[in-house]
């Protein structure tokens, strides 16, 4: 994540997600239908790991009632995140640092798009239980990252798959797989049951696979009715 505050990094960030990551901007797309499910025309949306704005820019222009609050660590990428959103900033809050500098008041719904890999396992889950604290009862999450079986045989095949991808996207082949060596040896990857679990144990309850794009997966899931 120490390129996110490298100024060259940041510049180009907005124009990698699309080569990367299968179906990029339905992503963006079916999370705001999701969400819509059960924030209100006039609803809070917590985005945690906002930074670069393209998911800020998608949801703000997918439903104009909605308030936005954006968090990232990194001041760099919010100052893009703001350059992004252009005349939709003023409909946006951003926050620089992580999700216990959020508000610790009710949320409507939250999404953690393309960040969660970054994190070990425990510190995913304190981000998925500050995550559920936020959020009002019923309140939907959406999740999603990379997160593949990680077996050694598995865990080649599915890598290679992302390279190819990207290869095919445009991506030179030999920066293609420097960065699955990068991922191998830096990412604390889970597999999807791993992430499923993590859900469970931060207290959402029906968690929903809706997005699974070669080495990534999305699920939906929601905060308990009650409060717990």
């Amino acid at each position: 994540m120490s390129s996110f505050s490298d100024p060259q990094s940041v510049a180009r960030y907005s124009e990698g997600p699309a080569k990367l990551v299968p179906g990029f901007h339905a992503l963006h797309q079916m999370t705001a239908l999701l969400l819509a499910e059960r924030v209100p025309e006039a609803g809070r949306v917590l985005v945690l790991g906002a930074g670069g704005g393209l998911e800020l820019k998608a949801f703000a222009e997918a439903q104009p009632g909605w308030r936005l609050l954006g968090i990232d660590p990194s001041a760099q990428m919010l100052q893009l995140a703001k350059d992004t959103l252009g005349p939709l900033a003023s409909r946006v809050e951003l926050l620089e640092g992580y999700i216990d500098t959020a508000p610790a008041t009710g949320f409507d719904g939250a999404t953690c798009l393309l960040t969660l890999h970054f994190l070990p396992a425990e510190q995913r889950l304190h981000t998925l239980a500050e995550l559920k604290r936020r959020l009002k009862p019923g309140a939907p999450l959406i999740v999603a990252h990379h997160s593949f079986p990680q077996t050694r045989e598995e865990k080649s095949r599915w890598l290679h798959r992302y390279a190819a991808f990207a290869v095919s996207s445009g991506i030179a082949r030999d920066d293609a797989m420097r960065a699955i060596d990068a991922m191998d040896a830096r990412l604390p990857l889970l597999s999807p049951e791993q992430d499923v679990a993590l859900l469970r144990e931060a207290g959402f309850e029906t968690v929903e696979l809706f997005y699974a794009a070669f080495t990534f997966k999305g699920w939906i899931a929601h905060a308990p009715l009650q409060p717990t």
